[in-house]
């Protein structure tokens, strides 16, 4: 992984962060694709069929095939519920936090007890849109008091680049909610 610094959206997320030993040596790139749970890799592939779906339903439009486009909307809709339960079973409560902000170079999150710098993580991120789930490793890079315990800033360390792509897309499509939020608002003054 590259060490390129994406801009970060604040955004809840939900995140599941599991610390790991000092000692804890990050594993090798073939070791950590093999531990990525099947649900994670499943939703990935997901979401780069659903940029397909998008690509094909542009084009059905142009052609008024509503029906058709309705159709397809629908089974996208019945797998995308179907992918969320499959990934609500990888949500780990006793490990669960809440994100304040992400991209695809860091993230933040409310911890209610204090994290040592350097300390490696394994982290989950379950993103709304588009619905998927990212297993990665990260570090600690900040661990700063807040009025509600911790925020606790991670840099990733071990991240699939398909997965950075993910958080990317998650992370402007956030960016695109608040601008058109802003808008309407401007709007309705």
């Amino acid at each position: 992984m590259t060490e390129q610094e994406y801009f970060t959206v604040h955004h809840n997320l939900t995140v599941n962060v599991e610390t790991l030993g000092m000692d804890f040596a990050l594993p090798d790139e073939e070791t950590f694709v093999s531990e990525i749970p099947a649900p994670f890799i499943v939703a990935s592939e997901f979401s780069q069929l659903d940029m397909l779906a998008d690509k094909a339903r542009l084009e059905l439009q142009n052609k008024e095939l509503k029906h058709v486009i309705n159709l397809l909307d629908t089974q996208n809709t019945k797998l995308n519920l179907l992918l969320s339960f499959m990934l609500s079973q990888q949500d780990d409560a006793t490990l669960r936090f809440q994100t304040t902000q992400f991209g695809a170079s860091q993230l933040s999150y409310r911890s209610n007890v204090e994290v040592d710098a350097q300390q490696i993580v394994r982290a989950k991120l379950f993103l709304d849109h588009p619905p998927a789930a990212i297993y990665c490793y990260a570090q600690v890079v900040g661990c700063e008091p807040s009025e509600q315990g911790y925020i606790v800033t991670l840099k990733y360390k071990l991240l699939r680049e398909a997965d950075q792509d993910l958080l990317i897309k998650a992370a402007l499509y956030q960016q695109q909610k608040l601008l058109r939020q802003r808008s309407l608002e401007r709007d309705n003054k």
